[in-house]
């Protein structure tokens, strides 16, 4: 009878224990769902942000610039680099709209000057000239060609070329302090360890790129800081968002011209006192931490 009576508490407890993991995987799977339904909500949220955002812009985007606001002209020179297809295209092609003339520039000599026909058919007073932006001999040629032609600009727009906190130190901030966190980066890449060393986790060589680029963006707003009245240079950065280009497969959720929109409206400020500052959709972003 004890014996019995014993298996049949054996049996008991057994029940309990698997209504209890049942219990707990049924929590568990509340707790995920209910993570799951934030994050989309989240997403959803963020979704209708961008949405009506982008309609704010495209909005502000058929309002012409007044007489007053227009300080530029025909003979206002704009360079762009990597103009010869996507949200660089897209910054020559808004800027020649406005009336600029417009210097688009590629390293492929071919595709450039076609890219460059496209716009000047229609209108747009382009220009065409090979560029490439780390080739010191090519910079050398286009700077000569520049000075004789053009005598110089007044715009430059720049293509692609958030984290450590030491490199949100302005004060502290050196072409030295830049090499060497990017650097860090790159060994720490080699041996493996650069998941625990506080780099981003996702896109992680792109994120590390544009953290650069910032970086840099205001440490040269620095160093050109103290530059006479009539000479001044104005420097700022800006994301163009999820663009579809071939870069992101055309998976991006942004065109082109809405890529290019807020670097055409950095560009046009009436009183440009704006410098090292980092941009997104027409608004001032700092730098993620």
């Amino acid at each position: 009878m004890e014996s019995q009576r014993e298996k049949e508490m054996e049996k008991d407890s057994e029940r309990e224990e698997d209504t209890d993991s049942e219990n707990d995987e049924r929590e568990e799977e509340r707790e995920c769902q209910k993570l799951r339904d934030r994050q989309k909500e989240k997403r959803e949220r963020a979704k209708e942000r961008r949405e009506k955002r982008r309609q704010q812009i495209s909005l502000l985007r058929t309002i012409p610039y007044s007489d007053h606001q227009r300080w530029w002209s025909a003979d206002t020179i704009a360079l762009v680099t990597g103009a010869n297809r996507g949200i660089g295209f897209e910054i020559a092609h808004q800027l020649a709209m406005h009336g600029l003339t417009v210097i688009l520039t590629s390293r492929d000599v071919a595709v450039g000057e076609e890219s460059a026909k496209v716009l000047q058919e229609g209108g747009l007073n382009v220009l065409f000239h090979q560029l490439d932006i780390v080739d010191p001999s090519s910079i050398k040629v286009f700077t000569e060609w520049l000075q004789q032609n053009c005598g110089g600009v007044d715009i430059l727009s720049i293509g692609d070329l958030t984290l450590r906190r030491q490199l949100e130190d302005v004060d502290s901030l050196s072409e030295e302090l830049i090499d060497r966190t990017v650097t860090s980066f790159l060994e720490q890449v080699k041996d493996g360890s650069w998941t625990s060393g506080g780099w981003p986790q996702t896109y992680t060589d792109y994120s590390m790129s544009k953290l650069a680029v910032n970086t840099y963006t205001r440490l040269m707003a620095k160093m050109l800081s103290d530059r006479p009245e009539g000479q001044k240079i104005y420097i700022n950065c800006y994301c163009p968002g999820w663009v579809k280009t071939a870069m992101t497969g055309w998976a991006g959720h942004t065109s082109p011209e809405e890529g290019a929109d807020t670097a055409v409206w950095l560009a046009l400020l009436p009183d440009q006192v704006v410098t090292g500052k980092f941009f997104a959709e027409r608004r001032e972003l700092s730098i993620a931490r």
